[in-house]
Protein backbone atom coordinates (compact mmCIF):
# COMPACT_ATOMS: atom_id res chain seq x y z
CA UNK A 1 0.00 0.00 0.00
CA UNK A 2 1.18 3.50 -0.78
CA UNK A 3 -0.33 5.71 1.93
CA UNK A 4 -0.96 9.13 0.47
CA UNK A 5 -1.61 11.02 3.68
CA UNK A 6 -4.16 12.97 1.64
CA UNK A 7 -7.21 14.38 3.40
CA UNK A 8 -10.24 15.69 1.59
CA UNK A 9 -12.83 18.23 2.55
CA UNK A 10 -16.22 17.98 0.92
CA UNK A 11 -19.57 19.72 1.11
CA UNK A 12 -23.17 18.77 0.35
CA UNK A 13 -25.21 20.61 -2.27
CA UNK A 14 -27.72 21.78 0.31
CA UNK A 15 -28.82 21.23 3.89
CA UNK A 16 -31.91 19.42 2.62
CA UNK A 17 -29.80 16.94 0.63
CA UNK A 18 -27.66 16.16 3.69
CA UNK A 19 -30.78 15.53 5.76
CA UNK A 20 -32.39 13.31 3.13
CA UNK A 21 -29.30 11.08 2.88
CA UNK A 22 -28.56 10.91 6.60
CA UNK A 23 -30.25 7.54 7.09
CA UNK A 24 -28.39 5.99 4.14
CA UNK A 25 -25.00 7.68 4.52
CA UNK A 26 -21.78 5.69 4.38
CA UNK A 27 -20.21 7.93 7.03
CA UNK A 28 -17.20 6.39 8.72
CA UNK A 29 -16.99 3.38 6.40
CA UNK A 30 -13.79 2.04 4.86
CA UNK A 31 -14.47 1.42 1.17
CA UNK A 32 -12.52 -0.47 -1.51
CA UNK A 33 -12.94 0.43 -5.20
CA UNK A 34 -11.37 -2.05 -7.61
CA UNK A 35 -10.57 -0.68 -11.04
CA UNK A 36 -10.40 2.71 -9.32
CA UNK A 37 -8.47 4.38 -12.14
CA UNK A 38 -10.78 3.07 -14.86
CA UNK A 39 -13.51 4.84 -16.80
CA UNK A 40 -16.25 4.08 -14.27
CA UNK A 41 -14.08 3.53 -11.19
CA UNK A 42 -12.51 7.00 -11.30
CA UNK A 43 -15.93 8.61 -11.67
CA UNK A 44 -17.23 6.61 -8.72
CA UNK A 45 -14.28 7.64 -6.54
CA UNK A 46 -14.92 11.30 -7.30
CA UNK A 47 -18.59 10.87 -6.43
CA UNK A 48 -17.76 9.18 -3.12
CA UNK A 49 -15.43 12.02 -2.21
CA UNK A 50 -18.04 14.62 -3.09
CA UNK A 51 -21.05 13.12 -1.36
CA UNK A 52 -19.94 10.80 1.43
CA UNK A 53 -18.00 11.03 4.70
CA UNK A 54 -16.06 7.82 4.31
CA UNK A 55 -13.20 7.21 6.70
CA UNK A 56 -11.02 5.81 3.92
CA UNK A 57 -11.26 5.01 0.22
CA UNK A 58 -8.84 2.33 -0.97
CA UNK A 59 -8.02 2.48 -4.65
CA UNK A 60 -7.15 -0.94 -6.01
CA UNK A 61 -5.92 -1.05 -9.59
CA UNK A 62 -3.26 -2.78 -11.63
CA UNK A 63 -1.62 0.50 -12.56
CA UNK A 64 -2.13 3.83 -10.80
CA UNK A 65 -0.61 6.63 -12.92
CA UNK A 66 1.54 9.02 -10.88
CA UNK A 67 -0.66 11.98 -11.80
CA UNK A 68 -3.97 10.23 -11.04
CA UNK A 69 -4.39 11.57 -7.50
CA UNK A 70 -3.32 15.04 -8.59
CA UNK A 71 -5.82 15.00 -11.47
CA UNK A 72 -8.53 13.82 -9.10
CA UNK A 73 -7.74 16.66 -6.72
CA UNK A 74 -7.92 19.28 -9.48
CA UNK A 75 -11.22 17.86 -10.76
CA UNK A 76 -12.75 17.92 -7.31
CA UNK A 77 -11.59 21.47 -6.70
CA UNK A 78 -13.30 22.54 -9.92
CA UNK A 79 -16.51 20.73 -9.03
CA UNK A 80 -16.75 21.97 -5.47
CA UNK A 81 -16.13 25.58 -6.48
CA UNK A 82 -19.80 25.83 -7.43
CA UNK A 83 -21.22 23.96 -4.46
CA UNK A 84 -22.58 25.30 -1.20
CA UNK A 85 -20.11 24.80 1.64
CA UNK A 86 -21.75 23.83 4.93
CA UNK A 87 -19.77 23.97 8.14
CA UNK A 88 -21.57 20.93 9.58
CA UNK A 89 -21.08 18.79 6.46
CA UNK A 90 -17.30 18.84 6.24
CA UNK A 91 -15.30 15.70 6.77
CA UNK A 92 -12.01 14.03 6.06
CA UNK A 93 -11.34 10.99 3.96
CA UNK A 94 -8.02 9.21 3.60
CA UNK A 95 -7.09 7.89 0.16
CA UNK A 96 -4.85 4.83 -0.03
CA UNK A 97 -3.50 3.13 -3.13
CA UNK A 98 -3.14 -0.64 -3.54
CA UNK A 99 -1.41 -1.19 -6.85
CA UNK A 100 -1.29 -4.64 -8.39
CA UNK A 101 -3.22 -7.55 -9.86
CA UNK A 102 -6.70 -8.47 -8.63
CA UNK A 103 -5.46 -12.09 -8.57
CA UNK A 104 -2.75 -11.28 -6.02
CA UNK A 105 -4.07 -12.89 -2.84
CA UNK A 106 -1.84 -10.94 -0.46
CA UNK A 107 -2.63 -7.59 -2.09
CA UNK A 108 -6.37 -8.25 -2.05
CA UNK A 109 -6.24 -9.31 1.61
CA UNK A 110 -4.44 -6.11 2.60
CA UNK A 111 -6.89 -3.98 0.65
CA UNK A 112 -9.93 -5.63 2.25
CA UNK A 113 -8.72 -5.82 5.85
CA UNK A 114 -10.99 -3.62 7.93
CA UNK A 115 -13.16 -2.62 4.97
CA UNK A 116 -16.94 -2.60 5.20
CA UNK A 117 -17.82 -2.02 1.53
CA UNK A 118 -16.38 -3.13 -1.81
CA UNK A 119 -17.24 -1.80 -5.26
CA UNK A 120 -15.90 -4.30 -7.78
CA UNK A 121 -15.66 -2.42 -11.08
CA UNK A 122 -12.37 -3.96 -12.26
CA UNK A 123 -12.59 -6.18 -15.34
CA UNK A 124 -10.97 -6.92 -18.65
CA UNK A 125 -13.35 -5.68 -21.35
CA UNK A 126 -12.98 -7.30 -24.74
CA UNK A 127 -15.59 -7.29 -27.51
CA UNK A 128 -13.32 -8.15 -30.46
CA UNK A 129 -11.37 -11.13 -29.15
CA UNK A 130 -8.09 -9.28 -28.59
CA UNK A 131 -7.52 -10.75 -25.12
CA UNK A 132 -6.61 -14.38 -24.55
CA UNK A 133 -9.67 -16.23 -23.16
CA UNK A 134 -7.63 -17.64 -20.27
CA UNK A 135 -6.63 -14.12 -19.24
CA UNK A 136 -10.24 -12.95 -19.39
CA UNK A 137 -11.31 -15.88 -17.24
CA UNK A 138 -8.43 -15.35 -14.83
CA UNK A 139 -9.20 -11.69 -14.17
CA UNK A 140 -12.98 -11.56 -14.54
CA UNK A 141 -13.85 -14.87 -12.88
CA UNK A 142 -10.94 -16.03 -10.74
CA UNK A 143 -10.17 -12.49 -9.64
CA UNK A 144 -13.78 -11.98 -8.60
CA UNK A 145 -13.83 -15.32 -6.79
CA UNK A 146 -10.68 -14.44 -4.83
CA UNK A 147 -12.07 -11.02 -3.95
CA UNK A 148 -15.36 -12.53 -2.72
CA UNK A 149 -13.59 -15.16 -0.62
CA UNK A 150 -11.36 -12.48 0.91
CA UNK A 151 -14.34 -10.26 1.67
CA UNK A 152 -16.02 -13.10 3.54
CA UNK A 153 -12.84 -13.78 5.52
CA UNK A 154 -12.37 -10.10 6.33
CA UNK A 155 -16.05 -9.64 7.31
CA UNK A 156 -16.84 -7.09 4.61
CA UNK A 157 -20.53 -6.22 4.97
CA UNK A 158 -21.50 -5.15 1.43
CA UNK A 159 -20.35 -5.98 -2.09
CA UNK A 160 -21.51 -4.21 -5.27
CA UNK A 161 -20.53 -5.87 -8.55
CA UNK A 162 -20.41 -4.11 -11.92
CA UNK A 163 -21.60 -6.46 -14.64
CA UNK A 164 -22.54 -5.75 -18.26
CA UNK A 165 -25.60 -5.75 -20.50
CA UNK A 166 -23.72 -8.34 -22.58
CA UNK A 167 -24.54 -11.09 -20.08
CA UNK A 168 -28.16 -10.74 -21.22
CA UNK A 169 -27.57 -10.67 -24.95
CA UNK A 170 -28.58 -10.12 -27.62
CA UNK A 171 -28.66 -13.75 -28.71
CA UNK A 172 -27.23 -15.03 -31.96
CA UNK A 173 -30.65 -14.75 -33.64
CA UNK A 174 -30.78 -11.04 -32.94
CA UNK A 175 -34.10 -11.28 -31.11
CA UNK A 176 -34.94 -7.81 -29.81
CA UNK A 177 -35.94 -6.54 -26.38
CA UNK A 178 -37.55 -3.12 -26.16
CA UNK A 179 -37.80 -1.52 -22.71
CA UNK A 180 -37.28 -4.86 -20.98
CA UNK A 181 -36.78 -5.45 -17.28
CA UNK A 182 -35.14 -7.96 -14.95
CA UNK A 183 -38.07 -10.38 -15.37
CA UNK A 184 -38.25 -10.26 -19.17
CA UNK A 185 -37.81 -13.85 -20.45
CA UNK A 186 -34.99 -14.19 -22.95
CA UNK A 187 -33.03 -17.20 -24.15
CA UNK A 188 -29.39 -16.49 -24.88
CA UNK A 189 -26.50 -18.93 -25.13
CA UNK A 190 -23.35 -16.88 -24.52
CA UNK A 191 -20.58 -17.96 -26.88
CA UNK A 192 -17.86 -15.35 -26.49
CA UNK A 193 -15.35 -15.29 -23.63
CA UNK A 194 -16.03 -11.78 -22.32
CA UNK A 195 -19.77 -12.17 -21.85
CA UNK A 196 -19.28 -15.70 -20.49
CA UNK A 197 -16.78 -14.46 -17.91
CA UNK A 198 -19.05 -11.64 -16.75
CA UNK A 199 -22.00 -14.00 -16.42
CA UNK A 200 -20.00 -16.47 -14.35
CA UNK A 201 -18.71 -13.67 -12.12
CA UNK A 202 -22.30 -12.50 -11.63
CA UNK A 203 -23.32 -15.95 -10.44
CA UNK A 204 -20.39 -16.06 -8.01
CA UNK A 205 -21.45 -12.72 -6.53
CA UNK A 206 -25.09 -13.67 -6.12
CA UNK A 207 -24.08 -17.00 -4.63
CA UNK A 208 -22.18 -15.21 -1.85
CA UNK A 209 -25.14 -13.13 -0.74
CA UNK A 210 -26.22 -13.98 2.78
CA UNK A 211 -26.27 -12.97 6.41
CA UNK A 212 -22.49 -12.40 6.54
CA UNK A 213 -22.26 -10.28 3.40
CA UNK A 214 -24.90 -8.72 1.18
CA UNK A 215 -24.17 -8.60 -2.54
CA UNK A 216 -25.91 -7.12 -5.53
CA UNK A 217 -25.19 -6.91 -9.26
CA UNK A 218 -25.58 -3.87 -11.50
CA UNK A 219 -25.93 -4.34 -15.25
CA UNK A 220 -25.30 -1.01 -16.99
CA UNK A 221 -26.19 -0.48 -20.61
CA UNK A 222 -23.40 0.70 -22.94
CA UNK A 223 -21.64 3.36 -20.84
CA UNK A 224 -20.59 6.62 -22.48
CA UNK A 225 -19.12 9.89 -21.29
CA UNK A 226 -15.80 11.62 -20.73
CA UNK A 227 -13.00 9.08 -21.06
CA UNK A 228 -14.91 6.40 -23.00
CA UNK A 229 -12.33 4.62 -25.10
CA UNK A 230 -14.95 3.21 -27.48
CA UNK A 231 -16.31 6.65 -28.43
CA UNK A 232 -12.72 7.84 -28.82
CA UNK A 233 -12.02 4.90 -31.13
CA UNK A 234 -15.01 5.78 -33.32
CA UNK A 235 -13.82 9.37 -33.53
CA UNK A 236 -10.39 8.19 -34.63
CA UNK A 237 -11.94 6.00 -37.33
CA UNK A 238 -13.99 8.98 -38.46
CA UNK A 239 -10.89 11.18 -38.72
CA UNK A 240 -9.19 8.55 -40.88
CA UNK A 241 -12.33 8.43 -43.05
CA UNK A 242 -12.37 12.15 -43.77
CA UNK A 243 -14.53 13.10 -40.78
CA UNK A 244 -17.25 10.63 -41.80
CA UNK A 245 -18.22 8.07 -39.18
CA UNK A 246 -18.56 4.45 -40.24
CA UNK A 247 -22.08 3.05 -39.99
CA UNK A 248 -22.08 -0.33 -38.30
CA UNK A 249 -25.64 -0.19 -36.89
CA UNK A 250 -29.00 -0.05 -38.58
CA UNK A 251 -30.99 3.04 -37.59
CA UNK A 252 -33.83 0.92 -36.24
CA UNK A 253 -31.50 -1.10 -33.95
CA UNK A 254 -32.13 1.21 -31.01
CA UNK A 255 -30.48 0.73 -27.62
CA UNK A 256 -30.35 2.97 -24.56
CA UNK A 257 -26.79 4.01 -23.69
CA UNK A 258 -26.20 5.30 -20.16
CA UNK A 259 -24.02 8.19 -19.04
CA UNK A 260 -21.08 7.28 -16.80
CA UNK A 261 -22.06 9.85 -14.17
CA UNK A 262 -25.45 8.19 -13.79
CA UNK A 263 -23.89 4.73 -13.51
CA UNK A 264 -21.69 6.02 -10.67
CA UNK A 265 -24.80 7.38 -8.93
CA UNK A 266 -26.48 3.95 -9.25
CA UNK A 267 -23.47 2.32 -7.56
CA UNK A 268 -23.59 4.79 -4.69
CA UNK A 269 -27.32 4.24 -4.25
CA UNK A 270 -26.79 0.46 -4.22
CA UNK A 271 -24.20 0.77 -1.46
CA UNK A 272 -26.47 3.02 0.58
CA UNK A 273 -29.35 0.58 0.18
CA UNK A 274 -27.22 -2.38 1.28
CA UNK A 275 -26.23 -0.52 4.42
CA UNK A 276 -29.83 0.20 5.47
CA UNK A 277 -31.20 -2.94 7.24
CA UNK A 278 -34.65 -3.12 5.63
CA UNK A 279 -33.47 -2.31 2.12
CA UNK A 280 -30.57 -4.74 2.53
CA UNK A 281 -33.04 -7.63 2.69
CA UNK A 282 -34.64 -6.50 -0.57
CA UNK A 283 -31.53 -5.55 -2.54
CA UNK A 284 -29.18 -8.35 -1.44
CA UNK A 285 -28.94 -11.13 -4.04
CA UNK A 286 -30.59 -9.06 -6.76
CA UNK A 287 -29.67 -7.86 -10.25
CA UNK A 288 -30.45 -4.34 -11.47
CA UNK A 289 -30.33 -2.89 -14.96
CA UNK A 290 -28.87 0.61 -15.03
CA UNK A 291 -30.00 2.99 -17.74
CA UNK A 292 -31.07 6.63 -17.81
CA UNK A 293 -33.09 9.00 -19.96
CA UNK A 294 -30.76 8.96 -22.96
CA UNK A 295 -33.23 8.54 -25.87
CA UNK A 296 -33.23 5.15 -27.65
CA UNK A 297 -30.78 5.35 -30.52
CA UNK A 298 -28.59 3.00 -32.53
CA UNK A 299 -24.92 2.72 -31.59
CA UNK A 300 -23.78 4.40 -34.82
CA UNK A 301 -26.30 7.22 -34.56
CA UNK A 302 -25.29 7.77 -30.94
CA UNK A 303 -21.68 8.28 -32.06
CA UNK A 304 -22.95 10.78 -34.61
CA UNK A 305 -25.07 12.58 -31.99
CA UNK A 306 -22.03 13.38 -29.83
CA UNK A 307 -19.64 14.03 -32.73
CA UNK A 308 -21.88 15.97 -35.14
CA UNK A 309 -21.27 19.27 -33.29
CA UNK A 310 -17.57 18.79 -34.08
CA UNK A 311 -18.22 18.57 -37.82
CA UNK A 312 -18.47 14.80 -38.28
CA UNK A 313 -20.91 13.22 -40.71
CA UNK A 314 -22.00 9.59 -40.92
CA UNK A 315 -22.47 7.06 -43.68
CA UNK A 316 -26.08 6.57 -44.80
CA UNK A 317 -25.88 2.78 -44.82
CA UNK A 318 -23.67 -0.19 -44.03
CA UNK A 319 -20.55 -0.50 -46.15
CA UNK A 320 -21.72 -4.03 -47.01
CA UNK A 321 -25.05 -5.86 -46.55
CA UNK A 322 -25.55 -7.30 -43.07
CA UNK A 323 -25.55 -10.95 -44.17
CA UNK A 324 -22.29 -10.47 -46.06
CA UNK A 325 -20.72 -8.80 -43.02
CA UNK A 326 -21.90 -11.73 -40.90
CA UNK A 327 -20.27 -14.22 -43.28
CA UNK A 328 -17.04 -12.24 -43.34
CA UNK A 329 -17.04 -12.11 -39.54
CA UNK A 330 -17.48 -15.87 -39.34
CA UNK A 331 -14.59 -16.46 -41.75
CA UNK A 332 -12.33 -14.10 -39.80
CA UNK A 333 -13.16 -15.93 -36.57
CA UNK A 334 -12.17 -19.21 -38.23
CA UNK A 335 -8.92 -17.66 -39.42
CA UNK A 336 -8.24 -16.38 -35.91
CA UNK A 337 -8.75 -19.86 -34.45
CA UNK A 338 -6.44 -21.45 -37.04
CA UNK A 339 -3.68 -18.88 -36.58
CA UNK A 340 -3.88 -18.63 -32.77
CA UNK A 341 -1.11 -21.18 -32.02
CA UNK A 342 1.27 -19.39 -34.40
CA UNK A 343 0.15 -15.80 -34.75
CA UNK A 344 -2.05 -13.36 -32.84
CA UNK A 345 -4.73 -12.14 -35.21
CA UNK A 346 -7.60 -10.00 -33.94
CA UNK A 347 -10.50 -9.53 -36.38
CA UNK A 348 -11.94 -6.00 -36.32
CA UNK A 349 -15.42 -7.50 -36.23
CA UNK A 350 -17.01 -10.72 -34.96
CA UNK A 351 -20.52 -12.16 -35.18
CA UNK A 352 -21.51 -11.35 -31.60
CA UNK A 353 -20.42 -7.73 -31.95
CA UNK A 354 -22.15 -7.39 -35.32
CA UNK A 355 -25.43 -8.78 -33.94
CA UNK A 356 -25.15 -6.60 -30.83
CA UNK A 357 -24.72 -3.49 -32.98
CA UNK A 358 -27.77 -4.34 -35.08
CA UNK A 359 -30.34 -5.59 -32.57
CA UNK A 360 -32.88 -3.38 -30.74
CA UNK A 361 -32.01 -3.95 -27.08
CA UNK A 362 -33.16 -1.59 -24.34
CA UNK A 363 -34.04 -1.89 -20.66
CA UNK A 364 -35.84 0.11 -18.00
CA UNK A 365 -34.25 1.27 -14.74
CA UNK A 366 -37.58 1.09 -12.88
CA UNK A 367 -36.47 -1.69 -10.50
CA UNK A 368 -33.31 0.23 -9.59
CA UNK A 369 -35.45 3.31 -8.99
CA UNK A 370 -37.85 1.36 -6.77
CA UNK A 371 -35.35 -0.63 -4.70
CA UNK A 372 -32.23 1.54 -4.72
CA UNK A 373 -33.78 4.97 -4.98
CA UNK A 374 -31.78 5.50 -8.19
CA UNK A 375 -32.76 8.48 -10.32
CA UNK A 376 -30.51 9.69 -13.16
CA UNK A 377 -28.75 12.87 -12.12
CA UNK A 378 -27.69 13.98 -15.59
CA UNK A 379 -30.24 14.38 -18.36
CA UNK A 380 -29.48 13.64 -22.00
CA UNK A 381 -28.72 17.27 -22.90
CA UNK A 382 -26.10 17.65 -20.18
CA UNK A 383 -24.60 14.18 -20.65
CA UNK A 384 -24.33 14.73 -24.39
CA UNK A 385 -22.75 18.17 -23.95
CA UNK A 386 -20.21 16.90 -21.44
CA UNK A 387 -19.24 14.08 -23.79
CA UNK A 388 -18.94 16.37 -26.80
CA UNK A 389 -16.90 18.90 -24.84
CA UNK A 390 -14.47 16.17 -23.83
CA UNK A 391 -14.15 14.96 -27.41
CA UNK A 392 -13.60 18.54 -28.58
CA UNK A 393 -10.80 18.97 -26.05
CA UNK A 394 -8.84 16.02 -27.45
CA UNK A 395 -9.77 16.31 -31.14
CA UNK A 396 -6.80 18.52 -32.16
CA UNK A 397 -4.35 16.13 -30.51
CA UNK A 398 -5.96 13.14 -32.21
CA UNK A 399 -5.89 14.81 -35.61
CA UNK A 400 -2.20 15.58 -35.19
CA UNK A 401 -1.40 12.06 -34.00
CA UNK A 402 -3.20 10.47 -36.96
CA UNK A 403 -1.68 12.87 -39.51
CA UNK A 404 1.83 12.02 -38.30
CA UNK A 405 1.18 8.33 -38.90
Amino acid sequence: MRSLGLMWQRARRSTARVASLASMSLAGDVCVVTGACGFLGARLVRLLLEEERLSEIRLLDRNVPPDFIQTLEVSLASLTRYRLWLSDALGETQLSVFEGDIRDRELVARACTGASLVFHTAALIDVIGAVDPSELYGVNVKGTQLLLETCIQEKVASFVYTSSIEVTGPNSHGEPIICGNEDTPYVCCLKFPYSQSKKEAEQLCLGRNGARMATCVLRPMYIYGEGCRFTLGHMRDGIKNGDVLLRMSRREAKVNPVYVGNVAVAHLQAARALREPQKRLVVGGNIYYVSDDTPPISYSDFNHAVLAPLGFGIQDRHVLPFLLLYLISFLMELLQAVLRPLLKFTPPLNRQLLVMLNTPFSFSYEKAHRDLGYTPRYDWAEARQRTTDWLASILPRERERISVK
